[in-house]
């Protein structure tokens, strides 16, 4: 099954504690490139994320984000250093004392005296986080790789499509081919008995000519070529592994076999069908742009 490289794919669950979301996103690109977007405290995965992804995907420029909030798990953890605030509480006393100052001091004020309480981050439990980074972003690749076939299934539909037409001109063109030869003969034929004025014109000289004429014309190699092109992309379009490259250099052939045609046979219907030809071939070396 054929995969497009472009796709979208996002997981969520709230687990332990945490809301994660992770989404997956990518465009065609000749070759795997990834990038991501991490809270700071699970740049850890990171590169077990991009591992993830290369065992599913081969080609793409492709980006992964991941988002987590706290919803009940606590990272942070806040004490009270109750011998300073006791000295701070002492000293304030002293000087009511002293200066005959009103005992306003209240829990609100205890809260803004430097280093009354110390606030200290647990430290992650990074493979309980990861098991659960990992278990939203299998959703995300789930649905990454599902979207990214079903485009593949429009693609190959159309593909398919425009490889018959491909075919259709390429049958045309075999069964021009030796009319196209008749007609030079019967115009050569005419041309002789022309210039000769109803003398006795050579037969013989016009079989060779018109021999001459289909040797210079003769494009059977060509149209084998292309049948053998277009059986093989087909063949491919049912494989399961990444044919984007191969598709690409067949384009390639298919695309010379049609030109050196164009440039052998200068016959007005056989230009039209070249034409076409050309046109259905740049289609699909578009599509196959886009194909991992």
């Amino acid at each position: 099954m054929i995969k497009s490289m472009t796709g979208f794919g996002r997981g969520h669950a709230e687990l332990n504690g945490r809301d994660i979301t992770v989404e997956i996103r990518s465009v065609n690109h000749r070759y795997f490139e990834f990038s991501s977007r991490l809270p700071r405290f699970c740049a850890f995965a990171e590169e077990r994320l991009k591992t993830m992804l290369q065992e599913k995907i081969s080609r793409g420029k492709v980006e992964i984000s991941v988002l987590i909030q706290n919803t009940t798990a606590v990272s942070e953890k806040i004490t009270a250093n109750t011998e300073v605030i006791r000295e701070y509480v002492n000293a304030l006393r002293e000087i009511k004392d002293e200066m005959g100052l009103t005992d306003d001091l209240s829990l609100s004020a205890v809260m803004r005296l430097p280093d009354a309480f110390t606030v200290v981050k647990e430290e992650t439990d990074e493979e309980r986080l990861w098991e659960d980074i990992r278990s939203v972003a299998g959703e995300a690749v789930g649905k990454f790789i599902s979207m990214r076939e079903n485009e593949g299934a429009r693609m190959k539909a159309d593909l398919l499509s425009r490889l018959d037409t491909i075919e259709k001109n390429v049958e045309f063109v075999e069964s021009r081919s030796p009319i196209i030869v008749e007609e030079y003969r019967k115009r050569l034929y005419d041309r002789m008995c022309e210039v000769l004025e109803g003398k006795s014109v050579d037969e013989n000289r016009i079989l060779l000519e018109a021999g001459i004429f289909s040797e210079k014309t003769a494009v059977d190699e060509e149209t084998v070529r292309l049948k053998s092109h277009i059986a093989q992309f087909r063949s491919m379009l049912e494989s399961a592994e990444p044919i984007g490259r191969k598709l690409d250099f067949l384009v390639q052939e298919m695309n010379r076999e049609t030109n050196t045609i164009g440039s052998k046979v200068q016959d007005i219907e056989v230009t039209r069908v070249v034409v076409d030809q050309k046109s259905e071939i740049e289609k699909i070396r578009e599509q196959i742009q886009n194909i991992e």
